[in-house]
């Protein structure tokens, strides 16, 4: 059984863009919750354009009210960490996005950036808080997510979902299986989260083992297309058949 956490940076961006509290993260972030996923994503960025560090705190609490989890993506950059090791949410998604990049577009090369994730790490896992870091599938060095301290990788999914129903898909598909099988060998677990949606994610799931997606622009834009209990419900139906 996969776990679906839902992405709500689109929602939060949607409230940015009217400088007032409508659409109400938290309360969109509940009803996500009441219908069935497993946690809530949040990734707030150095420009805070969607999601604010603000946002973390009353997040984690809700899920910890609903015994659910939290997942804080970003950069490890000092005032993103003050603000994961304040809330202490149940993972940390480490990213290495650029101040100004539009969305997430690589992994890590974590032996280049060992130094920098190292000492972040212990520091996070000493809190109690788990580390993913995110990965390209091709990247051939998945043992210094373990070497660096590292309980997850998230595998980056846009190759996938490019590729998906294409000549080359069922080549990619493959890739991402030998990626999440290194990862499992090495103790690793796999989360996934990048263009993954309702026509895609059951192909993606058939790889074994993947602890969580995480899902948000698609879901988001789904929502507003079919309505939330009806794409929640097919999420779930996929994830936890």
């Amino acid at each position: 059984m996969t776990q679906l956490s839902v992405n709500v940076n689109k929602i939060a961006l949607l409230r940015n863009s009217r400088g007032r509290n409508f659409p109400d993260l938290l309360a969109f972030s509940a009803r996500f919750l009441d219908l069935g996923a497993a946690g809530i994503t949040l990734h707030p960025r150095p420009d805070q354009r969607h999601a604010l560090y603000d946002d973390v705190a009353p997040l984690q609490r809700l899920c910890a009210e609903r015994g659910r989890e939290l997942n804080v993506e970003g950069y490890p950059a000092a005032d993103f960490l003050e603000v994961v090791k304040s809330a202490r949410p149940a993972q940390c998604t480490l990213v290495p996005d650029m101040p100004r990049q539009l969305t997430s577009d690589h992994g890590w090369d974590i032996e280049k950036h060992a130094a920098l994730l190292r000492p972040v790490i212990a520091e996070l896992n000493d809190l109690g808080i788990r580390v993913s870091l995110f990965v390209d599938a091709d990247y051939p060095a998945l043992e210094w997510a373990r070497e660096v301290g590292a309980a997850r990788v998230e595998l980056y999914t846009e190759r996938f979902a490019e590729s998906h129903g294409s000549e080359h898909g069922d080549t990619i598909f493959d890739m991402y299986l030998q990626a999440s099988r290194r990862a499992q060998v090495l103790g690793l677990g796999v989360n996934a989260g990048h263009d993954l949606d309702l026509r895609n994610l059951a192909r993606f799931l058939e790889i074994p083992g993947v602890l969580e997606v995480s899902i948000g622009h698609a879901l988001v834009v789904e929502c507003i297309e079919l309505g939330m209990d009806k794409v929640l419900g097919r999420y779930l139906e996929i994830c936890q058949p």
